[in-house]
């Protein structure tokens, strides 16, 4: 299972390679997730009527993994874990990687750096 961040998406909205081109062939293969937690962050970004039509097109076609009991408690760990080694990728971060890892995922980002603080994260790069 492959899931996008964020970020990736935002790629392909705009149409910025590489994260565009990489997340146009996991749709079309039709292997593509999201969280809820990107689909709240993409939601949040809206900024005209056009744009939410353009976003809610895409989110159809992507399903979206929920936060349960189990990925907020894996979450949670990711985040106090980080934190006692002096680091901290922030709060929705830690939800997309507890959720990814819980469901047994590889996160698709381009910001490798910052996630590959999370220990046992599989991630692809765009």
């Amino acid at each position: 299972m492959i899931v996008a961040d964020t970020d990736v998406l935002i790629d392909f909205l705009t149409g910025t390679d590489p994260g565009a081109t990489t997340v146009m062939d996991y749709l079309e293969r039709g292997v593509l997730w999201i969280t809820v937690i990107t689909l709240f962050e993409l939601l949040c970004g809206v900024r005209s009527t056009k744009q939410e039509r353009t976003i809610q097109q895409l989110l159809e076609a992507l399903p979206a993994l929920p936060l349960d009991e189990t990925s907020a408690d894996l979450a949670a760990t990711i985040r106090r874990d980080l934190r006692a080694r002096g680091s901290d990728i922030g709060m929705a971060d830690c939800l997309i990687a507890g959720i990814v890892m819980e469901k047994g995922g590889m996160l698709l980002t381009r910001n490798r750096r910052h996630f590959e603080e999370v220990d046992g994260l599989e991630l692809i790069t765009a």
